[in-house]
């Protein structure tokens, strides 16, 4: 698949967000508001207005496209929501934008928030991809990360799923938990594929601002595994996930033939896609732009006429965020298509930054295409980007 740059052109993708979790996990800094154990959105009166919010906003969006292929539902968690108010948020998408026939709708479904009934709704609505947040199969580790499930809700949840045969099921875990060892890591990679998904997402504990990790813990210091134990993490989830049949097709994420996700893709390929709630970003018209991430902000945000006042993404920064996202796949970006965007005088000064990170075997050019190599270079990303925005911003 070819990379693509052009980000003024029609759009074909959303993001939804849903900011609603029955209790706010320890490392999480994303905008949510607690309901508590309220399960289902039709009895929260909170939730329900939410959705009216949010449906007025998609209808106050200029429209850039002509269909939507993909679909996405993050949080929070969106399986808080009734298949009703579901239903209202796409119906309002259908009739601003359109919905693709083959559309990817994906959502994100956290374990012990829904039943067969509500899991089947949202199926019969169009769900054809969700995406589990397990995290961890033990117990003690669920409890460290402030998770509401239970490793038996993990089961019952991942039985619904295949139940209602659900086409692309994902599943999440975390690896650098507090007290977490090489031993319980193989033991949740091992039984994450004994569930069967046709993806998998591995993500690499980060200790944020404002969380409560970051007021419990230092990093880098006990009980927080150390750098050579997170090393270790990602090169067995490597090992086991590419040995069980998973492609390794971006940094965090791995696949079975054909089962990509689409929407992900977007962000990673530089196109423009919608962003639609509160704190949910988007780029359209060339722009960026986040939304408030208090509630009473967003939706007076809304009220004003969901104005987004941010100007024109300079040429310099969509070269940087093209890097910065693009190199993230596996096949990289496409060095004839950089020339072409951007400039052969930019590009050269791009590979004369990358020059002691092609010698180290961390950073390759195949066929064309900028990539970094699996696993050196995806360990090591973070050292190559921010080189690069140093030489290159």
């Amino acid at each position: 698949m070819n990379q693509k740059f052009a980000v003024s052109g029609m759009v074909s993708s959303a993001y939804v967000h849903i900011p609603f979790c029955r209790r706010r996990c320890f490392y999480c800094d994303f905008p949510v508001s607690v309901v508590g154990d309220r399960l289902r959105g039709e009895t929260s009166g909170t939730i329900s207005h939410y959705v009216e919010v949010l449906c007025q906003e998609i209808a106050n969006t200029p429209n850039f496209s002509q269909s939507l292929q993909t679909i996405f539902f993050g949080g929070g968690t969106p399986s808080l929501l009734s298949t009703q108010q579901l239903a209202q948020i796409l119906e309002a998408l259908e009739q601003s934008f359109g919905i693709a026939p083959q559309v990817e709708i994906s959502m994100e479904v956290d374990p012990g928030t829904f039943d067969l009934a509500h899991i089947s709704g949202y199926q019969s609505l169009g769900v054809n991809r969700v995406s589990l947040g397990v995290q961890a199969f033990q117990e003690e580790l669920l409890k460290v990360a402030g998770r509401s499930h239970s490793v038996k809700d993990i089961f019952a949840a991942v039985e619904l799923i295949h139940k209602v045969e659900i086409p692309e099921f994902s599943l999440d875990l975390i690896s650098g938990l507090p007290h977490q060892s090489l031993d319980q890591w193989s033991d949740s990679l091992e039984k994450a594929v004994a569930t069967n998904p046709t993806h998998i997402s591995i993500y690499d504990l980060t200790i944020e601002p404002g969380t409560a990790f970051n007021r419990y813990y230092k990093p880098g210091d006990n009980p927080l595994p150390t750098d050579e134990t997170t090393v270790k993490m990602y090169q067995m989830g490597q090992q086991v996930l590419t040995g069980k049949g998973y492609a390794h097709y971006e940094i965090s994420n791995y696949a079975r033939p054909g089962h990509q996700c689409q929407h992900n893709r977007v962000y990673w390929e530089n196109r423009p896609y919608y962003g639609f709630g509160m704190g949910a970003a988007s780029y359209t018209d060339k722009k960026r732009f986040t939304r408030p991430r208090k509630t009473q902000e967003y939706y007076q945000w809304v009220q004003a006429g969901c104005k987004i006042d941010c100007e024109i993404t300079p040429p310099a920064e969509v070269l940087l965020e093209t890097l910065m996202l693009g190199l993230r796949l596996a096949e990289g970006v496409s060095v004839s298509n950089l020339q072409a965007e951007f400039g052969e005088e930019k590009i050269g000064e791009m590979y004369q930054c990358l020059q002691p990170y092609l010698e180290k075997g961390w950073v390759k050019v195949t066929e064309g295409r900028l990539q970094l190599t699996d696993p050196e270079g995806f360990l090591f990303s973070n050292v190559i980007l921010a080189d690069l925005f140093n030489q290159l911003g």
